[in-house]
């Protein structure tokens, strides 16, 4: 396998980890907080907060790495249409997820905390909640257009 081959194997492969990783936490934080069972919640947020170090930490620096490399390797001027949005959009999601990972943080704390003390979630996990969800449909909107942006390389 030659290195472009590989470095696009890698892009794609960490793109798709990035991605799925982000909806499948989303899936399980969403469900789980209108369960209102907060044992789950413990487990889930705590889980949700590993995730995003384990996996998405590693591909949102992977990811403009090999895609950088990608283009050199392709001759791709860093200028051409489709990888000037694709980066823009790149960037909105990063926007959305940092506070997202922080917010992600702090329930995992207030869940923790609440169910060693037998009480209920503060008002303030509700409402970051409510952030951490309305922050997640753009970035993930702005991911699926990176996607297509990275499969069909439209002349704009």
């Amino acid at each position: 396998m030659n290195l472009y081959l590989t470095v696009k194997w890698l892009h794609i492969l960490s793109s798709v980890v990035l991605v799925g990783t982000g909806f499948g936490s989303a899936f399980y934080m969403f469900f789980t907080n209108r369960s209102r069972d907060l044992a789950a919640q413990v487990v889930v947020t705590r889980l949700v907060v590993r995730a995003d170090w384990w996996m998405t930490t590693p591909t949102v620096v992977i990811q403009p790495v090999t895609g950088l490399l990608l283009a050199h390797l392709a001759g791709w001027p860093l200028t051409t249409p489709w990888l000037l949005v694709s980066a823009a959009l790149f960037v909105i999601a990063g926007a959305c997820w940092l506070p997202v990972v922080w917010l992600q943080i702090c329930m995992a704390s207030m869940a923790q905390h609440a169910h060693a003390d037998g009480a209920a979630l503060p008002a303030r996990y509700w409402l970051y909640a409510r952030w951490w969800e309305c922050l997640g449909y753009p970035a993930f909107v702005a991911m699926l257009g990176v996607f297509y942006l990275m499969v069909a390389k439209p002349n704009f």
